[in-house]
Protein backbone atom coordinates (compact mmCIF):
# COMPACT_ATOMS: atom_id res chain seq x y z
CA UNK A 1 0.00 0.00 0.00
CA UNK A 2 1.36 3.62 -0.56
CA UNK A 3 0.65 6.61 1.63
CA UNK A 4 0.56 10.27 1.23
CA UNK A 5 0.83 12.86 3.99
CA UNK A 6 -2.78 14.52 5.04
CA UNK A 7 -2.66 17.67 3.07
CA UNK A 8 0.00 20.23 4.61
CA UNK A 9 0.57 18.27 7.97
CA UNK A 10 2.91 15.35 8.68
CA UNK A 11 0.46 12.32 9.00
CA UNK A 12 0.47 9.53 6.65
CA UNK A 13 -2.27 8.02 5.03
CA UNK A 14 -3.22 4.88 3.14
CA UNK A 15 -3.75 6.06 -0.70
CA UNK A 16 -7.52 4.42 -0.30
CA UNK A 17 -9.84 5.22 2.26
CA UNK A 18 -12.30 2.76 3.72
CA UNK A 19 -15.86 4.41 4.28
CA UNK A 20 -17.87 2.16 7.14
CA UNK A 21 -20.97 3.95 6.11
CA UNK A 22 -22.51 0.33 5.95
CA UNK A 23 -21.00 -1.28 9.42
CA UNK A 24 -24.33 -1.61 11.61
CA UNK A 25 -26.96 -1.20 8.53
CA UNK A 26 -26.84 -3.30 5.63
CA UNK A 27 -23.34 -4.76 7.24
CA UNK A 28 -23.35 -7.04 10.49
CA UNK A 29 -20.57 -6.53 12.94
CA UNK A 30 -19.12 -9.71 12.09
CA UNK A 31 -18.70 -9.12 8.87
CA UNK A 32 -17.49 -5.72 9.55
CA UNK A 33 -15.00 -6.92 11.17
CA UNK A 34 -13.64 -8.81 8.83
CA UNK A 35 -13.83 -6.26 6.13
CA UNK A 36 -11.72 -3.91 8.61
CA UNK A 37 -9.31 -7.15 9.17
CA UNK A 38 -8.61 -7.36 5.92
CA UNK A 39 -8.44 -3.67 5.26
CA UNK A 40 -5.21 -3.56 7.69
CA UNK A 41 -3.73 -6.62 6.34
CA UNK A 42 -3.80 -5.03 2.48
CA UNK A 43 -2.19 -1.75 4.37
CA UNK A 44 -5.17 0.52 4.64
CA UNK A 45 -4.57 2.38 7.73
CA UNK A 46 -7.41 5.57 6.82
CA UNK A 47 -11.23 5.03 8.16
CA UNK A 48 -13.89 7.18 7.53
CA UNK A 49 -17.58 7.13 9.47
CA UNK A 50 -19.64 9.96 10.88
CA UNK A 51 -21.92 10.02 13.33
CA UNK A 52 -25.21 10.40 11.80
CA UNK A 53 -24.20 7.00 10.05
CA UNK A 54 -26.89 4.74 10.15
CA UNK A 55 -29.94 6.94 10.57
CA UNK A 56 -31.24 6.64 7.58
CA UNK A 57 -32.67 2.73 8.67
CA UNK A 58 -35.46 2.51 10.34
CA UNK A 59 -34.89 2.10 14.47
CA UNK A 60 -31.63 3.77 13.97
CA UNK A 61 -30.68 6.63 15.45
CA UNK A 62 -27.06 7.24 14.13
CA UNK A 63 -23.85 6.17 15.87
CA UNK A 64 -24.30 2.64 14.42
CA UNK A 65 -21.26 2.50 12.40
CA UNK A 66 -19.17 4.42 15.32
CA UNK A 67 -20.52 1.76 17.52
CA UNK A 68 -19.35 -0.64 15.37
CA UNK A 69 -15.65 0.38 14.68
CA UNK A 70 -15.22 1.35 18.38
CA UNK A 71 -15.60 -2.12 19.26
CA UNK A 72 -13.40 -3.30 16.65
CA UNK A 73 -10.83 -0.30 17.29
CA UNK A 74 -10.34 -0.97 21.07
CA UNK A 75 -8.83 -4.19 19.79
CA UNK A 76 -6.49 -2.29 17.63
CA UNK A 77 -3.01 -0.75 17.75
CA UNK A 78 -4.52 2.58 18.19
CA UNK A 79 -1.19 4.27 17.10
CA UNK A 80 -1.24 2.19 13.62
CA UNK A 81 -5.19 3.62 12.36
CA UNK A 82 -6.14 6.84 11.08
CA UNK A 83 -10.21 7.56 12.31
CA UNK A 84 -12.17 10.17 10.38
CA UNK A 85 -15.81 11.38 11.60
CA UNK A 86 -18.12 13.59 11.03
CA UNK A 87 -20.45 16.45 12.46
CA UNK A 88 -23.39 18.43 11.50
CA UNK A 89 -26.63 15.88 11.26
CA UNK A 90 -29.27 15.86 13.50
CA UNK A 91 -27.99 13.54 16.47
CA UNK A 92 -30.75 14.22 19.60
CA UNK A 93 -33.76 16.35 19.45
CA UNK A 94 -34.14 20.02 20.26
CA UNK A 95 -33.09 23.00 18.83
CA UNK A 96 -29.61 22.11 18.85
CA UNK A 97 -29.77 18.34 18.05
CA UNK A 98 -27.80 19.22 14.72
CA UNK A 99 -25.66 22.24 13.09
CA UNK A 100 -22.08 23.19 13.54
CA UNK A 101 -22.84 25.35 16.82
CA UNK A 102 -19.62 25.35 19.32
CA UNK A 103 -23.35 23.69 21.79
CA UNK A 104 -23.43 20.85 18.89
CA UNK A 105 -19.91 20.32 17.97
CA UNK A 106 -19.06 20.31 21.72
CA UNK A 107 -22.07 17.59 22.69
CA UNK A 108 -21.35 15.47 19.16
CA UNK A 109 -17.64 15.09 19.38
CA UNK A 110 -18.07 13.52 23.36
CA UNK A 111 -20.74 11.12 22.15
CA UNK A 112 -18.37 10.18 19.00
CA UNK A 113 -15.34 9.58 21.34
CA UNK A 114 -17.31 7.37 23.49
CA UNK A 115 -19.54 5.40 20.85
CA UNK A 116 -15.59 5.01 19.01
CA UNK A 117 -14.09 3.99 22.50
CA UNK A 118 -10.93 5.98 22.01
CA UNK A 119 -9.90 9.32 23.34
CA UNK A 120 -9.15 11.15 20.39
CA UNK A 121 -10.32 11.90 16.43
CA UNK A 122 -7.50 11.96 14.13
CA UNK A 123 -9.92 13.99 11.38
CA UNK A 124 -13.07 15.85 12.55
CA UNK A 125 -14.87 17.13 9.69
CA UNK A 126 -17.87 19.18 9.24
CA UNK A 127 -19.92 16.87 7.28
CA UNK A 128 -21.78 20.08 5.57
CA UNK A 129 -22.05 23.48 5.80
CA UNK A 130 -24.86 24.78 8.19
CA UNK A 131 -25.58 28.19 7.03
CA UNK A 132 -27.44 28.93 10.20
CA UNK A 133 -23.76 29.23 12.39
CA UNK A 134 -20.94 32.04 11.86
CA UNK A 135 -18.57 30.21 10.13
CA UNK A 136 -15.85 31.50 12.68
CA UNK A 137 -17.87 29.91 15.56
CA UNK A 138 -17.68 26.67 13.73
CA UNK A 139 -13.87 27.24 13.14
CA UNK A 140 -13.07 28.90 16.66
CA UNK A 141 -14.91 25.36 18.41
CA UNK A 142 -13.34 23.14 16.41
CA UNK A 143 -9.14 24.84 17.52
CA UNK A 144 -10.63 24.34 21.36
CA UNK A 145 -11.01 20.19 20.49
CA UNK A 146 -7.91 20.43 18.64
CA UNK A 147 -5.89 22.85 21.62
CA UNK A 148 -7.71 19.72 23.98
CA UNK A 149 -6.03 16.75 22.52
CA UNK A 150 -9.95 15.55 21.81
CA UNK A 151 -9.12 15.75 17.45
CA UNK A 152 -5.79 15.99 16.00
CA UNK A 153 -6.66 17.60 12.54
CA UNK A 154 -10.22 18.99 10.99
CA UNK A 155 -11.66 18.84 7.59
CA UNK A 156 -14.80 19.83 5.49
CA UNK A 157 -17.35 17.80 3.57
CA UNK A 158 -19.44 19.08 0.56
CA UNK A 159 -18.57 22.39 1.21
CA UNK A 160 -18.18 25.20 -1.75
CA UNK A 161 -15.42 26.38 -3.24
CA UNK A 162 -15.93 29.99 -2.05
CA UNK A 163 -16.90 28.63 1.40
CA UNK A 164 -13.63 26.89 1.83
CA UNK A 165 -11.68 30.17 0.95
CA UNK A 166 -13.76 32.37 3.42
CA UNK A 167 -12.57 29.72 5.95
CA UNK A 168 -9.41 29.91 5.10
CA UNK A 169 -9.65 33.28 5.36
CA UNK A 170 -11.19 33.47 8.79
CA UNK A 171 -8.28 30.93 10.10
CA UNK A 172 -5.80 33.28 9.09
CA UNK A 173 -7.21 36.17 10.21
CA UNK A 174 -8.44 34.01 14.06
CA UNK A 175 -5.25 32.05 14.21
CA UNK A 176 -7.94 29.10 13.99
CA UNK A 177 -6.90 25.81 12.79
CA UNK A 178 -7.79 25.35 9.61
CA UNK A 179 -9.42 22.75 7.08
CA UNK A 180 -6.75 20.20 6.97
CA UNK A 181 -8.98 17.63 3.82
CA UNK A 182 -12.10 17.97 1.67
CA UNK A 183 -14.54 15.48 1.13
CA UNK A 184 -15.96 16.27 -2.21
CA UNK A 185 -18.45 13.82 -4.44
CA UNK A 186 -16.18 13.24 -7.16
CA UNK A 187 -15.88 10.31 -9.94
CA UNK A 188 -15.51 9.62 -13.46
CA UNK A 189 -19.24 10.50 -13.70
CA UNK A 190 -19.37 13.17 -11.51
CA UNK A 191 -16.68 15.35 -12.59
CA UNK A 192 -18.15 19.26 -12.62
CA UNK A 193 -18.95 19.52 -8.95
CA UNK A 194 -15.16 19.32 -8.14
CA UNK A 195 -13.65 20.67 -11.58
CA UNK A 196 -15.12 23.43 -11.85
CA UNK A 197 -13.69 25.23 -8.84
CA UNK A 198 -13.00 23.18 -6.21
CA UNK A 199 -10.14 21.50 -7.69
CA UNK A 200 -8.22 24.77 -7.93
CA UNK A 201 -8.89 25.44 -4.45
CA UNK A 202 -7.24 22.19 -3.18
CA UNK A 203 -4.44 22.75 -4.95
CA UNK A 204 -3.64 26.28 -4.32
CA UNK A 205 -4.24 25.45 -0.31
CA UNK A 206 -2.81 22.21 0.00
CA UNK A 207 -5.72 20.66 1.16
CA UNK A 208 -5.87 16.94 1.18
CA UNK A 209 -8.76 15.43 -1.24
CA UNK A 210 -11.01 12.43 -0.01
CA UNK A 211 -13.63 11.83 -2.41
CA UNK A 212 -16.19 9.85 -1.96
CA UNK A 213 -18.25 7.82 -4.06
CA UNK A 214 -15.47 7.07 -6.45
CA UNK A 215 -17.24 4.39 -7.95
CA UNK A 216 -20.60 6.32 -9.04
CA UNK A 217 -22.29 4.32 -6.91
CA UNK A 218 -21.51 1.20 -7.94
CA UNK A 219 -22.11 1.74 -11.82
CA UNK A 220 -18.01 2.55 -12.41
CA UNK A 221 -17.55 -0.89 -11.44
CA UNK A 222 -19.99 -2.32 -14.37
CA UNK A 223 -22.15 -4.30 -12.54
CA UNK A 224 -24.96 -1.78 -14.38
CA UNK A 225 -25.17 -2.48 -18.17
CA UNK A 226 -27.20 -1.90 -21.15
CA UNK A 227 -29.43 -4.51 -20.36
CA UNK A 228 -29.33 -5.16 -16.95
CA UNK A 229 -30.00 -1.94 -15.15
CA UNK A 230 -30.85 -2.45 -12.06
CA UNK A 231 -28.62 -5.80 -11.00
CA UNK A 232 -29.81 -4.86 -7.32
CA UNK A 233 -31.85 -2.66 -5.04
CA UNK A 234 -29.18 -1.11 -2.89
CA UNK A 235 -28.66 1.92 -5.06
CA UNK A 236 -31.06 1.89 -7.96
CA UNK A 237 -33.22 4.54 -6.94
CA UNK A 238 -30.23 7.09 -6.01
CA UNK A 239 -30.19 10.40 -7.80
CA UNK A 240 -26.71 9.73 -9.63
CA UNK A 241 -27.62 6.10 -10.27
CA UNK A 242 -30.44 7.62 -12.59
CA UNK A 243 -29.02 9.94 -14.30
CA UNK A 244 -26.72 7.47 -15.52
CA UNK A 245 -28.68 4.14 -15.97
CA UNK A 246 -30.23 5.23 -19.51
CA UNK A 247 -27.38 7.87 -20.86
CA UNK A 248 -25.61 6.35 -23.15
CA UNK A 249 -22.88 8.48 -22.58
CA UNK A 250 -22.26 6.52 -19.31
CA UNK A 251 -22.59 3.17 -21.27
CA UNK A 252 -19.96 4.60 -23.81
CA UNK A 253 -17.40 5.33 -21.28
CA UNK A 254 -17.84 1.68 -19.61
CA UNK A 255 -16.95 0.11 -22.35
CA UNK A 256 -13.39 2.27 -22.79
CA UNK A 257 -12.84 1.38 -18.84
CA UNK A 258 -13.56 -2.16 -19.73
CA UNK A 259 -11.09 -1.92 -22.70
CA UNK A 260 -8.33 -0.69 -20.59
CA UNK A 261 -9.36 -3.12 -17.31
CA UNK A 262 -8.71 -6.24 -20.06
CA UNK A 263 -5.66 -5.04 -21.00
CA UNK A 264 -4.58 -4.86 -17.53
CA UNK A 265 -6.05 -7.81 -16.40
CA UNK A 266 -7.73 -6.05 -13.45
CA UNK A 267 -11.32 -5.40 -12.47
CA UNK A 268 -13.21 -2.40 -13.70
CA UNK A 269 -13.12 -0.40 -10.55
CA UNK A 270 -9.00 -0.18 -10.47
CA UNK A 271 -9.80 1.54 -13.58
CA UNK A 272 -12.18 3.83 -11.98
CA UNK A 273 -10.12 4.60 -9.05
CA UNK A 274 -6.50 4.95 -10.68
CA UNK A 275 -8.01 7.55 -12.35
CA UNK A 276 -8.64 9.35 -9.48
CA UNK A 277 -5.21 8.62 -7.80
CA UNK A 278 -3.28 9.80 -10.94
CA UNK A 279 -4.48 13.07 -10.39
CA UNK A 280 -2.21 15.06 -8.55
CA UNK A 281 -5.22 16.91 -5.83
CA UNK A 282 -6.31 13.52 -4.96
CA UNK A 283 -4.96 11.94 -1.87
CA UNK A 284 -7.50 8.76 -0.50
CA UNK A 285 -10.35 7.80 -2.44
CA UNK A 286 -13.23 6.78 -0.04
CA UNK A 287 -13.98 2.99 -1.00
CA UNK A 288 -16.88 0.92 0.80
CA UNK A 289 -17.78 -2.72 0.93
CA UNK A 290 -20.15 -5.16 2.20
CA UNK A 291 -18.35 -8.03 2.46
CA UNK A 292 -14.53 -8.97 1.99
CA UNK A 293 -15.05 -10.22 -1.57
CA UNK A 294 -16.18 -6.22 -2.41
CA UNK A 295 -13.41 -4.93 -1.11
CA UNK A 296 -10.82 -7.59 -2.56
CA UNK A 297 -12.80 -5.93 -5.19
CA UNK A 298 -11.27 -2.53 -5.32
CA UNK A 299 -7.69 -2.54 -2.86
CA UNK A 300 -5.22 -2.81 -5.49
CA UNK A 301 -6.32 -0.07 -7.32
CA UNK A 302 -3.67 1.69 -6.35
CA UNK A 303 -0.67 -0.46 -7.95
CA UNK A 304 -2.27 0.69 -11.55
CA UNK A 305 -0.72 3.25 -13.44
CA UNK A 306 -2.57 4.17 -16.42
CA UNK A 307 -0.37 5.71 -18.98
CA UNK A 308 -1.11 9.24 -20.48
CA UNK A 309 -3.33 7.84 -23.39
CA UNK A 310 -5.19 5.87 -21.15
CA UNK A 311 -6.03 8.33 -18.82
CA UNK A 312 -7.01 11.22 -21.98
CA UNK A 313 -9.11 8.40 -23.30
CA UNK A 314 -11.09 8.34 -19.95
CA UNK A 315 -10.65 12.28 -20.04
CA UNK A 316 -12.30 12.84 -23.42
CA UNK A 317 -14.91 9.93 -22.83
CA UNK A 318 -16.50 11.68 -19.51
CA UNK A 319 -16.08 15.31 -19.84
CA UNK A 320 -19.89 15.56 -20.43
CA UNK A 321 -20.15 14.28 -16.79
Amino acid sequence: MQYISLGRTGLKVSRLCLGTMNFGASTDETTSFAILNHAIAGGINFLDTSNIYSNWVSGHVGGESEIVLGKWLKKQNRRDIIIATKVRGRMWDGANGEGLSRHHIIHAVEDSLKRLQTDYIDLYQTHWYDESTPMEETLSAMDSLVNAGKVRYIGASNHPAWMLMKSYWLSDIHRLVRYESLQPHYSLFNRSEYERELEAVCADQTVAVIPYSPLAAGFATGKYTRTNKTPDNSRADGGLIKRLINNEDAYNALDIMTKIANSHDIPIAHVALGWLLAKPTITAPIVGARTVDQLKNTIGAVDLQLNEAEINQLNEATKMF
